[in-house]
């Protein structure tokens, strides 16, 4: 039975988050339905990772399996047509081992954080970044954020609701530029807790704020406390950039 891998764009706005719900449309309802369209068969996507309502996506990773040896360019333009008027775009499609998992295969997962940093509130990025009026000082937040690289407990920017059986995780990038008014927030890891990046950049607006120090948020994730942790950052700003494979796909 042929696996096809497909990376995959979203406007998160619209849509409860990655995952099938009972009440609401889902990214993943509007990509099976679509390929159901097409090919006849009801399937079910597996993904790298399940974002949430209001998080976006510029390289999504998902598989899935159908009974029909399909062309992987067909496959790509055929569920793009039956996702209309939904905004989730297929950018690529192939082909790969029954043996990929497109989240247990990922070596590594990218995200972006968008803060757009003025007086005037956003008109063409509403829903696109989070909007902080308040001066902020991204040289500050770029110099705590290095202070929690690597390989720690990161319970304090953990959801209560987080599922992973460990709160230990290796943190190998997080960067903060700033572009003029907009500021970007770069986070990657093998892997992330549920809510981390957004707990992470929550609690570096405190920074940039001058309300903590660096060595205020390294305490923070010291303290293995969720209570530590400063107010979650909205999900408008989050971006699934790129998921990270080994070079064979597998």
């Amino acid at each position: 039975m042929p696996r096809y891998k497909i990376t995959i764009e979203y406007d998160g706005t619209p849509f409860v988050g990655w995952q099938r719900q009972a009440e609401d449309m889902s990214v993943q309802q509007a990509i099976e339905e679509a390929i159901e369209r097409f090919s006849g068969e009801a399937v079910r996507t597996q993904t790298a990772g399940r974002t949430d309502a209001g998080v976006h996506a510029r390289g999504q990773v998902a598989h899935f399996d159908l009974a029909r040896d399909w062309d992987p360019f067909r496959v790509s333009e055929a569920i793009n047509f039956h996702l209309k008027p939904h905004p989730v775009i297929i950018l690529a499609c192939e082909k790969v081992d029954e043996t990929f998992e497109a989240r247990f295969s990922a070596t590594a997962r990218h995200y972006c954080y968008l803060i757009l940093n003025r007086r005037a509130r956003p008109a063409l990025e509403a829903n696109r970044v989070w909007y902080v009026a308040t001066p902020l000082d991204a040289d500050a937040m770029h110099a705590a954020a290095q202070t929690i690289l690597g390989r720690h407990d990161f319970t304090t920017f953990r959801s209560a609701h987080c599922q992973a059986n460990s709160p230990i995780r290796a943190l190998d990038r997080f960067d903060v530029r700033r572009d003029g008014e907009l500021i970007t927030i770069e986070a990657s890891a093998r892997s992330f807790l549920h809510h981390q990046v957004r707990s992470m950049v929550g609690s570096l607006k405190l920074v940039g704020e001058g309300r903590w120090s660096a060595d205020d948020f390294r305490a923070a994730l010291d303290a293995k406390d969720r209570a530590r942790c400063g107010a979650l950052a909205p999900s408008s700003g989050l971006y699934l950039m790129a998921v990270d494979y080994p070079e064979n796909g597998n």
